[in-house]
């Protein structure tokens, strides 16, 4: 009864849009290091409907095939800040400390490496000089701690990012490092024990009985459907009109922190032990660890408790023990070494040589348990219904890779695929490519690599995507995937608490090139807006 007549409340501008309740948008990202065999990742088809078959056709994407009506596969992008030997395309500092600290800020990392040798300053303690999307993402949709709306004095409450196999890095191993909470290049280091996020839930676990009103709750009725005859009859009284407003406000506000109370019947320990998130949440190998966290974003976004996911493998992962790959010979055998130094064909991060014994099979068989991994999470989002859909359609579920090929090291033609049309905001069920619309645009050349037992050291690039290829700024997706969770620009086009505008930019740079003397020069975006081609 006192709410109507808190003075902070007029504060805010309003954000809801008549009394309809709609489920709440998320963004769940998942993470991966090292690139992918790019031929054996992408369709055929770079552009069109792609159906059950198209993934059952890919060697990599097979188990992806039972959502392919769900899901979006998003071509001809390129990553900011591409590493390479001259140094053209971006930074010096070192392959994958550039799209640690660019992929999700787009900005320019300082120290500046002027060498690629291994003593240079950057190669491990460079930082970027922007926030990443997670944080810029959270901010403007996740509720602050406190309740209230979130506003420039009122900041929201920070992204879950979950480090699947532990957390890793630290204020000096920057190649590990992919979530930034600000413009001064503090890490954000997230979680990295699945117990901690459990019991973070288990909070939100409503247990005993309850009365009529928060029973309606608990069904998926709003606050405001359940104070609806309140509201009507204090409507009809006559007021001033600033209590008017004063009242105005606060249905808005009840709309906009209430919403559709999903952290009600499906936030429950019943659907944790339906997701299999019973006893002991620690130990066991990588597959089980990695399924865990998966079931916890899951859960995550049924309570409601943050609409902004992230997720990531490890760095140098090592699969040994639970992934295997068909030999030359046709048996089956453990992979020999770590992710990273497997994706350089060689068995070690150095760069050309002899190419160790089934390499490409090795790499693929990496490619498809994260695969696999990435279908695991998106099945059990489509298992629960929300509003006129599932919790997947809700949605933007993204796979979003470190580079393209593993090798070359190159970040345009970067994969990516997205679930879920975050409540019907993108097309689904076919590939959109951005950069021309063509059907066959080129999957890359990652098979090619050990021609003749060898990697080649001189010519990595030919091993990738050629450079002029899929060369779209990922910039203008990350406003896609912004504008769908509803968020909202100032005029100057960058994504503000309070703001009244589409989100037209992100980051410092759209063009790889304009990085490669450091990030010097004055921000410039030169095409600014997000990918319409991507909207339903």
């Amino acid at each position: 009864m006192a709410a109507p007549f808190l003075p902070s409340i007029l504060e805010r501008e309003a954000k809801a849009q008549g009394m309809t309740v709609t489920a709440p948008k998320r963004l769940i990202v998942f993470f991966t290091y090292h690139g992918c065999l790019t031929d054996k990742w992408f369709p055929a088809k770079s552009h069109g409907a792609l159906t059950t078959a198209d993934y059952q056709a890919m060697t990599t994407l097979a188990p992806m095939a039972p959502f392919a009506n769900k899901l979006l596969m998003v071509r001809g992008i390129r990553s900011m800040n591409e590493w390479s030997f001259d140094g053209t395309l971006g930074q010096k500092n070192d392959p994958h400390t550039n799209p640690a600290g660019s992929t999700f800020t787009c900005f320019p990392l300082t120290p500046n490496s002027t060498t690629s040798s291994a003593t240079n300053p950057g190669k491990f303690d460079a930082k970027p000089t922007g926030r990443s999307l997670d944080h810029i993402a959270s901010g403007a949709v996740n509720k602050a701690t406190n309740g209230m709306p979130v506003s420039a004095s009122n900041p929201g409450a920070a992204p879950l990012f979950m480090q699947i196999g532990g957390v890793q890095g630290s204020t000096t191993m920057n190649q590990q490092v992919i979530s930034w909470s600000d413009d001064k290049g503090t890490i954000f280091a997230g979680v990295g024990s699945p117990t901690t996020v459990y019991s973070n839930l288990t909070n939100l676990f409503t247990t005993g009985p309850v009365n009529a009103d928060t029973y309606a709750v608990a069904r998926g009725k709003s606050v405001i459907d359940c104070v609806r005859d309140d509201l009507n009859r204090l409507s009809g009284i006559n007021m001033s009109g600033a209590d008017k407003q004063k009242l105005k406000t606060w249905t808005e506000l009840l709309h906009y922190v209430g919403g559709n109370v999903t952290g009600g019947a499906m936030c429950s320990m019943t659907t944790a032990q339906q997701l299999g998130l019973t006893g002991t949440l620690t130990g066991g190998n990588i597959t089980k660890t990695a399924n865990t966290f998966m079931d916890l974003a899951v859960l995550t976004a049924l309570c409601d408790s943050n609409r902004v996911i992230f997720m990531k493998m490890p760095a140098n992962g090592n699969f040994s023990s639970v992934v295997q790959y068909k030999a030359g010979d046709g048996t089956m055998k453990a992979i020999g070494t770590d992710a990273h130094s497997i994706s350089h064909r060689i068995g070690n991060a150095g760069m050309g040589g002899q190419c160790v014994a089934d390499a490409l099979a090795q790499i693929q068989a990496v490619d498809s348990y994260y695969a696999s991994l990435f279908a695991y999470l998106v099945g059990h989002l489509d298992m629960f219904s929300e509003g006129s859909g599932t919790l997947l359609d809700n949605t933007a579920t993204t796979w979003i890779q470190e580079m393209s090929d593993g090798n070359s090291h190159n970040l345009n033609n970067l994969p990516i695929l997205q679930a879920g049309s975050c409540g019907g905001y993108f097309k689904t069920g076919q590939a959109v490519n951005v950069e021309n619309a063509n059907a066959s645009m080129s999957p890359g050349n990652s098979s090619k690599d050990c021609a003749n037992g060898q990697s080649p050291f001189g010519s990595l690039d030919g091993v990738g995507t050629p450079a002029t290829t899929a060369t779209m700024p990922i910039n203008k997706y990350f406003c896609n995937l912004l504008n769908a969770l509803g968020a909202k620009a100032d005029a100057t086009g960058y994504t503000v608490p309070g703001g009244t505008m589409p989100v037209t930019k992100f980051g410092k740079y759209d063009d790889t090139k304009l990085f490669s003397d450091g990030g010097t020069a004055a921000a410039n975006i030169k095409s600014p807006g997000e990918y319409t081609e991507l909207k339903a």
